[in-house]
């Protein structure tokens, strides 16, 4: 076993501590990544505040790993050592599923083993359940290691692991492009990701943002249009426009107010998930033929072309560089939306 200095949580109400935990023996098709940046995602919050319970302790949260490789096992033959590297919300899965042999390994049949809080054997990970990337090392399966092209820097390639592939795959899905009218709800850490992937592909671009306060963001970024939900007018002057809404935000919506934007054949697509149940009136959904769906991140192949798309178009994530100290007060700052846009650690200060 390797050992790995850590930043994890003991208790859901703890605080960040510094430990030593153990990352498993190089295998064969094993790639040892050296962590530069790891991203703070929502779902690290939730997680490590065991506020969808089950989390697991000590918790070593991050699914945003950027670095540099620093071993490889003798039948890799994807990764060499310095390859700019990074990791995502998963690090395995069964791999003989449709899901998986479809290139969709985030829907696996079996479970996907995700990057921390997942239960495996210990010969996966030493403790018996996965730990993440607030850590100076990983192991990865070769698999599930994605090249990080040199035209973007890994501090703001780091987020685009969760939240850039979380905002393109839909993108990609409902062939969002040039003469698609789309609309992305929130622009916070997922949603001003999304305006410059959508803006890239050349779709019509609109934010949908309680207030006007990001609107200068929003214009720089790539969004041709700005609207203020908060004003009942928007409602108004937005109906039946949109192909493609994107919901980027957690927050209970009035979902019915948002599906009358969608013109014939629209979608809604939920990516942040609200504490409550939808509700939904039928008879929106059936007099213009809209719909509405859900979508996670996408498989490792479409990640990857998610990154080359980034660097071809010199998207990165708008980040705030922080030391490990500083988790804990990243985490409420995210919680209270006072950050433009996405905390990224510098794995240096681990």
């Amino acid at each position: 076993m390797s050992v790995a200095a850590a930043y994890a949580m003991s208790a859901p109400d703890g605080q960040f501590e510094k430990l030593m935990i153990e990352r498993r023996e190089l295998g064969p098709r094993d790639v040892l990544i050296d962590v530069k940046y790891a991203g703070i995602c929502h779902s690290d919050i939730h997680t490590a505040r065991d506020e969808w319970g089950s989390a697991k302790y000590p918790c070593v949260p991050g699914h945003e790993i950027a670095g540099i490789v620093a071993a490889v096992g003798p039948e890799v033959s994807k990764h060499q050592v310095g390859d700019r590297v990074g990791v995502g919300c998963m690090v395995d899965s069964c791999g003989v599923c449709g899901p998986c042999l479809a290139n969709e390994e985030q829907y696996c049949d079996n479970g996907a083993t995700m990057t921390y809080n997942t239960q495996v054997d210990s010969s996966i990970q030493p403790g018996g359940y996965t730990m993440g990337g607030y850590s100076t090392q990983v192991v990865v399966t070769e698999n599930f290691v994605l090249s990080i092209p040199e035209g973007i820097g890994l501090d703001v390639a780091a987020p685009l692991l969760c939240a850039g592939i979380t905002l393109f795959s839909p993108l990609r899905h409902w062939n969002a492009g040039p003469g698609k009218k789309v609309a992305i709800i929130g622009m916070g850490g997922l949603g001003h990701v999304g305006v410059k992937i959508a803006a890239a592909m050349g779709a019509d671009v609109t934010v949908l943002s309680h207030s006007l306060s990001k609107q200068d963001d929003g214009k720089r970024f790539g969004a041709h249009h700005y609207y203020a939900t908060g004003d009942k007018q928007t409602f108004r002057e937005l109906r039946n426009r949109f192909d493609l809404i994107l919901n980027t935000v957690s927050a209970d919506l009035p979902i019915d107010s948002y599906l009358r934007l969608l013109k014939l054949d629209g979608t809604l697509v939920i990516l942040g998930i609200p504490e409550n149940p939808l509700s939904v009136r039928s008879f929106i959904l059936a007099g213009y033929r809209r719909a509405l769906a859900g979508s996670m991140i996408g498989g490792i192949a479409q990640t990857q072309e998610m990154l080359n798309f980034c660097a071809q178009h010199g998207i990165g994530a708008e980040i705030e560089l922080i030391s490990a100290d500083e988790i804990d007060g990243a985490y409420d700052r995210v919680v209270a939306s006072d950050v433009r846009y996405r905390f990224v650690i510098d794995a240096a200060t681990i």
